[in-house]
Parts: structure tokens; sequence; C-alpha cells
């Protein structure tokens, strides 16, 4: 028998929300879910994540824009910006250090280690607060235009967001999006490659089925298809100089 419970019903019942009540999230329900993600998995104690709580209209609305014109930015009664932090590390360690003694906050090991750390706090948020009865919806448009977004933020060297969350009650749920086949994910003792082709070819059609219904015939593009046209199209080409200046992936 399929295990059960309030837990696992939850989490399959995510789905991202784009349309918010105005009924407002209170400052409670914001700590019970940033403190549920703190106690997310954290590679070796780092912590090294920070959340900035967006609640300026104007703020909002200049972060909306950067996004690429996302309204339920501004519409959220929520918005939380997640952010790699190694500065917190780097200075918190610095008064421990030998004088002039090298450090390595600047490797790709330890940009890894924030961005992965970020994600899984990040996760636990949106668990908390789809228990509390909101939704939430990622925004990664905010990397659109990084440079701004972490200008505007006031965000220091060795710091950068990774995404934002729109948090709120919500207005409407779009259908939940149909995932890849358990078969094609689930790899045992070693990657198999043919399965998990195979099971992506079987996917477009459930995909195309979802597309059909969720934009009424106008649309059934498989998930290979619309795969295919993302990585053939450059995204966000300036995010590795953008690192580098802020002091990462220098090593």
């Amino acid at each position: 028998m399929k295990p059960n419970n309030e837990t696992l019903e939850l989490l399959n019942r995510h789905g991202s929300v784009r349309q918010y009540k105005d009924t407002p999230v209170s400052e409670e329900q914001l700590a019970a879910i940033i403190g549920a993600a703190q106690m997310a998995s954290t590679s070796s104690n780092v912590q090294a994540y920070s959340v900035i709580s967006v609640t300026d209209p104007g703020l909002r609305s200049q972060l909306a824009a950067l996004a690429g014109n996302q309204a339920y930015i501004e519409q959220a009664p929520v918005f939380l910006v997640w952010c790699a932090d190694l500065y917190r590390l780097r200075e918190a360690s610095t008064p421990h250090l030998v004088a002039d003694s090298p450090t390595y906050e600047d490797t790709t090991e330890n940009l890894i280690v924030a961005t992965v750390d970020v994600a899984l706090a990040a996760q636990n948020a949106a668990v908390a607060a789809e228990s509390l009865g909101l939704g939430i919806v990622y925004i990664g448009g905010i990397r659109s235009k990084i440079a701004e977004v972490s200008e505007l933020l006031g965000l220091p060297d060795l710091v950068y967001p990774v995404f934002g969350m729109c948090v709120g009650y919500p207005a409407a749920r779009a259908g939940l999006r149909p995932r890849l086949p358990l078969q094609a994910v689930l790899h045992r003792n070693g990657y198999d490659a043919a399965t998990t082709l195979e099971q992506a070819k079987a996917y477009d059609e459930e995909s195309r089925v979802y597309m059909r219904e969720r934009t009424g015939g106008a649309n059934d593009t498989p998930w290979s298809a619309m795969m295919a046209k993302r990585i053939s199209e450059p995204a966000r080409m300036q995010m590795k100089d953008f690192l580098q200046a802020k002091g990462f992936l220098r090593r």
C-alpha cells in the first residue's frame, strides 16, 4: 500500500500561486515560516543565506519591474528575496584568523554550498507557508537584472539574490502541473540513461494534455519541445561576470 500522511498530502498538493488576496500575512506567520527555513539542513552549519522581506510598496514596484513586470510581486502581501550569503561567514570569522592568512570563501565550492543552503531553506519555508494555508511562487526573474536588484537591496560583496518568493493567501490556484514519471528520475545502483529518455518521451504526451487543458486548446507543446527552446536561447549570460565581481567564483 502506498504510504500516505498529512505531510505527503501537503507536498503533493503544491502548485505555484500567482493570484493573491489582500489578506495580510502576520509577523507571527512570517517568523514561523523563516524559523522553519532555518531548520533546513545546512553544510557544516555554515547557514550561508539571508532573507530580505520587502514590504515597501515603491521597492516592490521596482523589483517587479526588474523581474520582468511580474505583477504578483506587488500583489502578494509578502515578497521574500532569498540570498546566498558568504559575507556573514567571512566577517564573523575574521577576528579568529591569523593576520594575513589566506582564506577561501571565494571558491566555486563555497558558491555551491551557499546556493544549496539557500535553496534548502527556501523549500522548508515554502512547505511551512503552505501548511498555514498560504501559497507561494518562486521568482527566478530577479536574476534577469541581478546587478540592479543587488544595488537596490544594498547587498554587499559575497551576497547574491538567488530567487524571490511571493507569499500570501491564494485568490486562485492553477491546476497541478504533472511531473516526470518516477522512473525518469529514480535510478537504482547507477544512472540508467536509456530508461530516463524513454520515460521523458512518455511524459511528452501527458504534458501535451496538460497544456491543452490549461490553455483551452491554444497550446499543446510537449515538454521536450519546451526544453529545446529553453536550452537554445541564451539566458542571464551576465551571471558569471556578476558573481565574480561580487567576490564569488574566483577559485
